[in-house]
């Protein structure tokens, strides 16, 4: 069944504990993106990870991977969220999936330990190397990259591109790491709507 899945990023620790902020999954472009793709037809999910602020790669996989994942799975991932499905796919080479889109992915500080996360990563994360294969169980995969996002993320989508260089990419100028209004003119994200629908309608 042809379904698809978003996954948030790593939050901050004040705004993970704010009582007023939105959940993870609840934020940004992320409800607005779900949204539209149930309008479509498309059964979408936004999974919630517990504890964003300090993410650990076993917990993210325990949520993940209650979700049924096949070559008809459509995948979204921002920021951490995007370097965890790469991190997951690689990790897992039985496994398919459709369609795949990376907005502003990250593996932390792997590739730029001058740019120093705050907090450290749990659970292996990040500790892996992409499967130069990984086209052969998949359908596509664009990449979104902001020529004004952060050197970590940068440094994370030259390498991807290397890998992969079979990718599509998209750049934008001066979306930053794609925080919904707080970089964009709004919390749509309609660039990566006509993305998914356009991949959609080619099958």
């Amino acid at each position: 069944m042809l379904r698809a899945i978003i996954l948030h990023g790593k939050s901050s620790k004040e705004s993970y504990f704010n009582p007023d902020a939105p959940s993870s999954s609840n934020d940004i472009w992320l409800p607005w993106l779900q949204k539209q793709l149930i309008l479509e037809g498309l059964p979408t999910q936004t999974p919630e990870m517990l504890n964003a602020w300090l993410p650990d790669y076993r917990i993210w996989s325990e949520e993940f991977e209650r979700y049924v994942i096949t070559s008809d799975t459509v995948l979204v991932g921002h920021s951490m969220g995007a370097g965890f499905i790469m991190q997951w796919l690689s990790t897992h080479p039985g496994m398919q999936a459709g369609h795949i889109f990376l907005v502003a992915p990250s593996f932390g500080d792997r590739f730029a330990p001058e740019d120093k996360l705050d907090e450290p990563w749990l659970g292996g994360f990040f500790d892996f190397s992409i499967d130069p294969d990984l086209f052969k169980r998949i359908k596509s995969l664009t990449l979104f990259h902001s020529d004004n996002d952060r050197p970590r993320v940068a440094a994370t989508v030259q390498h991807i591109r290397e890998t992969l260089p079979q990718l599509e990419y998209r750049e934008f100028h001066n979306f930053g790491h794609f925080r919904g209004k707080r970089d964009m003119p709004s919390d749509a994200f309609p660039e990566l709507l006509e993305a998914i629908k356009n991949k959609l309608d080619e099958a």
